[in-house]
């Protein structure tokens, strides 16, 4: 992909988008895999991942298994784009002190 074209952009009718399958082959270049690295992580054949890199949207539980492998959340990618800001992670202390609040006694 050169330098001009832009994996998100936006698109009159539709809002924002974002090409998925850009942002994964950029990613696979800056950590210097082979598709047939990430085929083989996500279980797949190296002609299925070309595929995947050319496709701007894909299944969610595909990105879940390909950010996993690549240890990169390509779901912010689409936060980001759609203007969400990341809120806080629920800690362990809230988590625990929610759950004894929805406990039945």
């Amino acid at each position: 992909m050169d330098q001009q074209t832009s994996v998100i952009t936006r698109a009159e009718e539709c809002g924002i988008k974002v090409h998925i399958g850009s942002l994964i082959g950029e990613e696979l270049k800056r950590q210097r895999r082979p598709a047939a690295w990430l085929a083989q992580e996500i279980c797949c054949d190296r002609t299925n991942v070309y595929k995947i890199l050319r496709k701007g949207s894909i299944d969610t539980e595909l990105l879940c298994r390909i950010s996993v492998a690549l240890d990169h959340d390509f779901f912010v990618e689409f936060q980001s784009a759609c203007g969400f800001r990341r809120t806080p992670s629920v800690t362990p202390a809230t988590s625990a002190s929610n759950a004894s609040v929805n406990t039945l006694h």
